[in-house]
C-alpha cells in the first residue's frame, strides 16, 4: 500500500509539471477570472451567490476555452461545501450513486453541503440525468454543469427547471491580452522566470485568430514560447515590441531572450476555428443572423454570414431552403420576382455544384438582401388566428352554392357578378357577417406592393361604406320565420369594445421593455416601482442580474416587500424608498461591488444597463436635473426607457358636452378658463412636453428619441368624478376644475356649467384621449 501511495504521488506530481499552460493558468479566485463580467461583475447575482456561499444548482454555458470549467473550479475554492467533479463523458450511474452516497455523508456527519460539479453535463444520457435529478431535488447535492451545448435542448427539462443557467460568452480581445500578459509575467506557472518578448504584431496574431477562446490562446503561446530557442547577446529593437520582464531572478543568463516574431505566431496557430455546429446553437443562431441581415436589407452583413456558413459546411440546400422561405414571408409581392430568382438558383446550383455553386448562393442573397421588403403574406395568420379563437361563422347566403337549393333557402341570391361592373368589381360582402371590418391583409407601402396599397385600400372603404348603409349586405336566409338578422349582425359589428385599464397597461410595459433593450444579465432600476408593473417585469427578465426598485411611497415600498418575500432572498429585488432626488444617497447605503453584504461599504457607484420608468418625471419640479441624474446612473452602453403623460395635452372638458345654451360669450370664457390650466409657466405639472423633454436629455448628453403617441379610451363619468371636478379644493391641494372656472366666472355661471355636465354626462362612458411620450434614451459614444 506504501508503495502505491508512493506510486500515486510520484505520478500526481509529473501530471501537476507537465500539465500545459492553459491547465497550470487556471485561475484560483474571482479575483485572478478574467472576463464574463456580465455575470460575474460587480453586483451581479452570481458574484453575490458565490461570496455570499449560498449558491444553488446552476448551468454555465459557452464555447470552449471561455472559462466555464475554470468557474466551477474558483466555486471549488471558495465555497465551504464539500465539492465533488465528475467528467460526464467518463462517468456514469454508478459515479453518479457514489457521489450522492458521500453528500449524504458529508451532510449527517458533518452537516456539510456538496456541490457535484458536472463537466460536459450534456454527454449524460437520459438515464443518467434522470439517476441525478432526484438528489438535486431534494437538495442532497447542488449542481454545477457545463456544457458547450444549449440546456434547453441537450439537459432534460426538469433538470434545467431546477437550475439557473448562466451563459458565458467569448472572451473580448481586451481579455485575451490581459490572459496572455498574465501567462507571461506569472513566475509560479507561467513564463515569469524566462524573458520572453513578444512583437506587438504577434500578440495581436494570437489574440486575433484564438477568436474569444482563451484555451487556444495559451496553447498557440505555448506552443510559440517552448519551440522558440533563446538568444544570447540578442540586441533590443525598441519600436514594435512589447517587453515582460520579471522582477524575480531567473534561471537563464540575463542576455537569453525567447524572442516570439509574427512568424512564430503565425505558425503556433494559423487557421481560426469557426464556432458552428450543424445541430446546435451556432448553426440556429448563424442561420437567424443571415435571415435578419437579408430582412434589415444589409447585403454586407449578409454574404458575411453567408460566408460563415459556407466555410463552415453547412449544407447549401438549407441555405436556399430558408431563402425560399424568405422571399415568401419578408419580400412577398413587394418584389414577386425575387421568389423565381431564388429558384432559378437554387435550379443553377442542383447542376453545377460546388465550388461554382457559391456564385448562385451569392446573387439569390443579394437578391433578396437589396429587394423592397413586405411581410404581408403574414395576414394569413391573422386569419388563421381569427379561425380559431371565433365561433364559427356561416357562409353570408349570397356567397352560397346556388346550384343545390337556391329556390329553397335561397343560396346564392344577391350575388353581385364582379365581371357585370366597370372594372370588374362591386361593393358587396364577402366575409361572414359577425366579421365585417376585420382586417387580415395589410400591404406594404414599398416596391410593387405600393400600388396594390392604394387600391386595396379604396375597395377596402367603399365595402365599409356600404356596410354602414345597408348596401351591399346579402338578405337573411330564407328560414320559417322571420327576422332582421343581417341587421342585427351589423348593429353587432358595429359595437366598439371599451378596452380597460389593464390592456393598456400591458401595452405600455411592453413598450417600454422592448425599447430598454433588457437582457438576463443587466442590473435594472425602476424609478417610480409604484404597484411594480414594471419591476416584476424586470425581474422576470434578468433572472441572472438584479433590479433595484424606487417607491415614493413608504405604503408602496412596504407592499413590494411583502411582494417579494416568496421569493428566495437572493433574488429579490432591492425596494428602496424615497423620491427621485435622494436615489443617490439611497444607493450609496447598498453593498455591492465585489465584496460581500458584511464587508464594509463600497465606493464605485453602481452602473444600470437599464432605468426604466412611467410617470417618473411627471411631477418632479426639475425635469432637465432629473435627466441629468438619470444620466449619471447609466453603465458605458446603458438604455433608460419611460413612458409619460403629458398633463399639456390632456383630455378637454370642455370637449365632452354640448355648451351652446350658455351662450357665446360665456363659452369662450369656460374654454379659456380651462385652457389657462395648462399654460402656467411655473406649475411643474403642465410646464413641459415632448419637446422640452427631449432638449432636457440631449443637454444632459443622451442619445434620444421621444414619440408621441395619442391614446383614446372610455371613461365613465360617475358622480363621485363629478363631485371631484366641482367641489372646491382643500388648503394646499391642487385647485380643482371649478376652482379654475371661478377665475373667469361667476357663481352663478359656475353653477350653470356644472348643471350641465350633470345632466350631459352623469353615468356616461365618454371618449378620452391620453398623450404619452415615450422617451428611448442612451449614452452619446464619444467620436
Amino acid at each position: 500500500m506504501a508503495a502505491d501511495s508512493l506510486f500515486d504521488h510520484r505520478r500526481d506530481s509529473l501530471i501537476q509539471q507537465e500539465q500545459p499552460l492553459a491547465a497550470r493558468m487556471r485561475p484560483r479566485t474571482l479575483d485572478e477570472y478574467i472576463g464574463q463580467e456580465h455575470i460575474v461583475g460587480p453586483g451581479r447575482l452570481l458574484r453575490r451567490a458565490i461570496q455570499a456561499d449560498q449558491l444553488s444548482s446552476v448551468i454555465f454555458y459557452g464555447p470552449p476555452g471561455t472559462g466555464k470549467t475554470t468557474l466551477a473550479r474558483v466555486i471549488a475554492n471558495t465555497t465551504r461545501a464539500h465539492f465533488i467533479a465528475i467528467n460526464a463523458v467518463l462517468a456514469g450511474v454508478k459515479d453518479i450513486r457514489e457521489a450522492t452516497e458521500v453528500a449524504q455523508q458529508q451532510r449527517g456527519m458533518y452537516g456539510r453541503k456538496t456541490i457535484l460539479f458536472v463537466d460536459e453535463v450534456h454527454r449524460f444520457n437520459k438515464a443518467q440525468q434522470d439517476a441525478l435529478l432526484p438528489w438535486v431535488e431534494n437538495g442532497t447535492v447542488i449542481l454545477i454543469g457545463a456544457t458547450t451545448e444549449n440546456p434547453y435542448f441537450s439537459v432534460n427539462r426538469p433538470l434545467v427547471s431546477r437550475s439557473r443557467i448562466f451563459q458565458l460568452k467569448p472572451l473580448l480581445e481586451a481579455d485575451l491580452y490581459a490572459v496572455a500578459r498574465q501567462a507571461i509575467a506569472d513566475p509560479e506557472r507561467g513564463y515569469g522566470q524566462l524573458n520572453v518578448q513578444i512583437d506587438d504584431d504577434a500578440l495581436t496574431h494570437l489574440v486575433n485568430v484564438a477568436n474569444g477562446d482563451a484555451r487556444a490562446l495559451l496553447n498557440a503561446l505555448e506552443l510559440a514560447v517552448e519551440t522558440t530557442p533563446p538568444v544570447t547577446n540578442y540586441e533590443l529593437r525598441i519600436t514594435d515590441k512589447i517587453q515582460y520582464r520579471n522582477t524575480q531572478p531567473v534561471t537563464r543568463a540575463p542576455e537569453d531572450v525567447i524572442h516570439v516574431t509574427l512568424a512564430v505566431a503565425e505558425e503556433s496557430i494559423q487557421r481560426r476555428a469557426v464556432l458552428y455546429d450543424k445541430e446546435g446553437d451556432y448553426h440556429f443562431d448563424t442561420i437567424s443572423a443571415y435571415i435578419k441581415s437579408l430582412r434589415g436589407s444589409d447585403p454586407d452583413a449578409a454574404l458575411y454570414w453567408l460566408a460563415k456558413m459556407v466555410y463552415a459546411g453547412e449544407d447549401p440546400r438549407f441555405i436556399f431552403r430558408r431563402m425560399l422561405i424568405f422571399a415568401g414571408e419578408d419580400v412577398g409581392l413587394a418584389d414577386p420576382s425575387a421568389l423565381r430568382t431564388v429558384v432559378a438558383a437554387a435550379e443553377a446550383f442542383d447542376r453545377v455544384g460546388l465550388p461554382e455553386g457559391r456564385f448562385h448562393l451569392t446573387l439569390a442573397t443579394l437578391a433578396l438582401a437589396t429587394a423592397p421588403k413586405s411581410n404581408s403574406a403574414m395576414g394569413f395568420f391573422a386569419a388563421l388566428e381569427a379561425v380559431e379563437q371565433e365561433r364559427e361563422a356561416e357562409v353570408p347566403t349570397h356567397l352560397r352554392d346556388a346550384s343545390r337549393d337556391k329556390e329553397g333557402f335561397g343560396h346564392g341570391e344577391g350575388y353581385l357578378y364582379p365581371h357585370a361592373f366597370r372594372d370588374h368589381w362591386v361593393a358587396q360582402q364577402y366575409l361572414p357577417a359577425a366579421m365585417q371590418g376585420k382586417v387580415f391583409y395589410q400591404p406594404g407601402d414599398t416596391g410593387q406592393e405600393a400600388a396594390i396599397k392604394g387600391e386595396v385600400e379604396r375597395r377596402r372603404e367603399a365595402q365599409l361604406a356600404a356596410m354602414v348603409e345597408g348596401e351591399g349586405v346579402g338578405p337573411p336566409e330564407v328560414l320559417t320565420f322571420t327576422g332582421d338578422v343581417a341587421g342585427r349582425a351589423r348593429d353587432q359589428w358595429l359595437q366598439r369594445t371599451i378596452s380597460g385599464a389593464g390592456l393598456r397597461l400591458a401595452a405600455q410595459r411592453e413598450r417600454i421593455m422592448q425599447a430598454a433593450r433588457i437582457q438576463r444579465h443587466h442590473l435594472t432600476l425602476d424609478v417610480h416601482a409604484g404597484s411594480g408593473l414594471l419591476t416584476w417585469e424586470a425581474l422576470r427578465r434578468t433572472p441572472e442580474g438584479g433590479v433595484i426598485a424606487l417607491a415614493r411611497t413608504a405604503q408602496d415600498a412596504d407592499a413590494l416587500r411583502q411582494q417579494a418575500a416568496r421569493l428566495p432572498e437572493i433574488e429579490r429585488p432591492t425596494v428602496l424608498q424615497g423620491d427621485l432626488d435622494t436615489l443617490p444617497a439611497l444607493l450609496k447605503t447598498l453593498p455591492h461591488g465585489s465584496t460581500p453584504a458584511s464587508d464594509p461599504l463600497p465606493t464605485t457607484p453602481l452602473a444600470f444597463d437599464a432605468i426604466l420608468g412611467r410617470n417618473a418625471l411627471t411631477r418632479h419640479p426639475d425635469k432637465p436635473a432629473a435627466v441629468r441624474l438619470l444620466a449619471s446612473l447609466l453603465s458605458e452602453n446603458g438604455h433608460i426607457s419611460l413612458a409619460e403623460t403629458v398633463p399639456a395635452h390632456t383630455q378637454r372638458l370642455y370637449r365632452l358636452v354640448d355648451l351652446a345654451a350658455l351662450g357665446d360669450e360665456l363659452v369662450g370664457r369656460v374654454v379659456e378658463a380651462e385652457e389657462a390650466i395648462y399654460r402656467q409657466a411655473d406649475d411643474a405639472m403642465v410646464n413641459w412636453d415632448e419637446i422640452s423633454l427631449r432638449q432636457a436629455c440631449q443637454v444632459a448628453g443622451l442619445v434620444t428619441q421621444v414619440s408621441v403617441e395619442q391614446e383614446r379610451s372610455q371613461v365613465q363619468v360617475t358622480p363621485a368624478l363629478l363631485a371631484r371636478w366641482f367641489t372646491p379644493a382643500s388648503g394646499g391641494e391642487r385647485p380643482s376644475y371649478v376652482d379654475r372656472l371661478r377665475q373667469q366666472l361667476d357663481a352663478s355661471a359656475c353653477a350653470a356649467v356644472e348643471a350641465i355636465f350633470r345632466q350631459q354626462l352623469t353615468n356616461r362612458a365618454v371618449p378620452w384621449e391620453t398623450t404619452t411620450a415615450y422617451l428611448a434614451a442612451s449614452v452619446r459614444q464619444p467620436s
